[in-house]
């Protein structure tokens, strides 16, 4: 008896317990997180229904949906009845959700404070393992003229070289500039490094008459200004 349950397939429930046909006849809101990622993966194994697959996934990432979209395709393809195809459809879904995050607070053409910033950088630097230094460039009026990668670090840490920079800064012939960093491990606290670089990038400013405006620290939950805090 417990073989043959454990053969049971999605088609052979209860039409309301069937993810699909639940979110037709219910509505997607009313699915839960593992009933939408099966709908995803579409199947599970010979021992495992898509949902109870599901439900394993979100269980090891303790239900954190921010956790599961920062995993790799080979780390997915680890669980047992997720391959390759499974967990690229997985992955591109939460993606796609991110993304549509992002678009929904529309980048603004001028920069008015530091809140506009993060509008403008948060999807580059959110759902990282790893550090990234990434500037804004305006305009005399706070136009944003470009926006430009500056350095891609490990876990712990970024090189933000103040040359590149101002090179960067002067081939744009931005008026000022904004630095952007994130912090993967979610710590809002700037570091001495990140204090130290950030007066030699502010000093450096003001004998090539660049302003440097502000400096944040960019995490998947806020961020911190240096010009806010008044660090500048």
């Amino acid at each position: 008896m417990e073989a043959y349950e454990t053969k049971i397939s999605i088609k052979a429930w209860a039409e309301e317990d069937r993810p699909r046909e639940k979110l037709i006849s219910q509505g997607r809101r009313a699915l839960s997180d593992a009933e939408l990622i099966a709908i995803l993966i579409g199947s599970g194994s010979r021992d495992e229904s898509a949902v109870k697959l599901s439900k394993r996934i979100l269980h090891h990432y303790d239900n954190d949906l921010q956790r599961l979209g920062k995993v790799s395709v080979a780390e997915l393809s680890k669980f047992k009845g997720i391959g390759e195809a499974k967990a690229i459809s997985i992955i591109a879904a939460l993606e796609l959700g991110r993304r549509r995050g992002d678009t929904e607070i529309k980048a603004p053409e001028i920069v008015n404070g530091s809140r506009s910033v993060y509008n403008v950088l948060r999807r580059h630097l959110v759902d990282l393992n790893h550090e990234e230094f990434w500037i804004l460039l305006l305009s005399r009026n706070c136009k944003i003229i470009a926006k430009e990668l500056i350095s891609k670090g490990g876990l712990s840490g970024t090189v933000a070289d103040p040359k590149i920079i101002f090179h960067i800064a002067l081939q744009h012939q931005a008026s000022s500039i904004i630095m952007a960093h994130n912090h993967p491990s979610g710590n809002l606290k700037p570091s001495q490094q990140d204090i130290d670089l950030t007066r030699k990038i502010h000093q450096a400013g003001r004998i090539l008459d660049i302003g440097v405006l502000d400096h944040l620290i960019i995490t998947d939950g806020g961020y911190f200004s240096f010009a806010d805090e008044e660090l500048l």
